[in-house]
């Protein structure tokens, strides 16, 4: 039995995992060295730049396409983006609707500016991109295909948890609200890719979810707080009904809410199924 190669002589999914890992390092720590030296910051940037390159050299090395990762971008995959989009938009806005209906919330206008607008749309985008190629992408289809879409989604959920477990305003009951909101949008994220065999409506959904959550709603988008069109303003709403300064995700509304989309989805049947992985 060979342990680096499967029956049809090709390196084993498990061995791409850690090529995958090996070469994220080899890019990562020498940047965070030159950030160290140089006293500059490591956006996001540069991640989507290293996490782009990292998975398409391995691709590369695997003699497949990128698109094979991220769907071909054809007519259906910007369907898809849009559908996530709108998924996305009402992730956000149903709970904050419930909220203003019975009496919890008030909404102040900020200054408009269109550099609010556009910082948070090009880094909330980015950002989408960038955790849905890594955490859906080269690292959770090789997963699938080792040990199946399960024990992939569970341990691409836990990763994203522990990416997470430390932002600012995680503490107490929003913690824990927060943490289960994490886990199971990760499992949401890993659905709609399954689903599409795409990455447009996970990165549509991803993006739209904070954008509206942050830069149009105003709240925080876990935990980081950045410019926005409106601000929120609770009247002795409770912190497990508010998800404080780490966003309505940490709520129970929130929560509540990607519970439902996610069984949506997981019962949801595409009308064209594309191939297997």
């Amino acid at each position: 039995m060979n342990i680096f190669l499967n029956n049809e002589h090709k390196i084993k999914n498990i061995w791409w995992i850690v090529i995958f890992f090996l070469l994220l390092s080899s890019f990562l720590f020498p940047l965070i060295l030159l950030a160290n030296r140089y006293y500059f910051e490591i956006t996001i940037l540069h991640q989507a730049i290293i996490i782009s390159l990292v998975s398409w050299i391995c691709q590369l090395l695997r003699r497949k396409r990128i698109s094979d990762l991220t769907g071909m971008m054809n007519l259906m995959w910007f369907k898809e983006l849009l559908t996530g989009i709108f998924l996305g938009a009402l992730l956000m806005l149903l709970p904050v609707l419930l909220l203003s209906i019975f009496g919890y919330l008030h909404w102040k206008v900020n200054a408009y500016s269109f550099s609010t607008v556009w910082s948070g749309l090009s880094v909330l985008l980015v950002a989408a991109i960038t955790e849905e190629l890594l955490f859906r992408g080269f690292l959770f289809q090789r997963l699938i295909q080792a040990f199946g879409k399960w024990p992939a989604q569970l341990l691409i959920a836990g990763l994203f948890l522990l990416t997470h477990i430390n932002n600012p305003g995680m503490t107490g009951i929003v913690k824990t609200l927060a943490s289960i909101n994490i886990f199971i949008a990760s499992i949401m994220f890993g659905i709609a890719f399954i689903k599409t065999k795409s990455l447009a409506m996970p990165i549509g959904l991803h993006f739209m979810a904070n954008y509206m959550q942050g830069t149009i709603l105003g709240f925080g988008v876990s935990g980081d707080k950045d410019p926005s069109i409106f601000k929120p303003v609770f009247d002795n709403a409770p912190i497990w009904l508010s998800g404080g300064d780490f966003g309505i995700e940490a709520s129970i509304l929130g929560l509540s809410f990607v519970i439902i989309l996610t069984i949506y989805l997981y019962f949801w049947h595409p009308k064209s199924l594309k191939p297997n992985l």
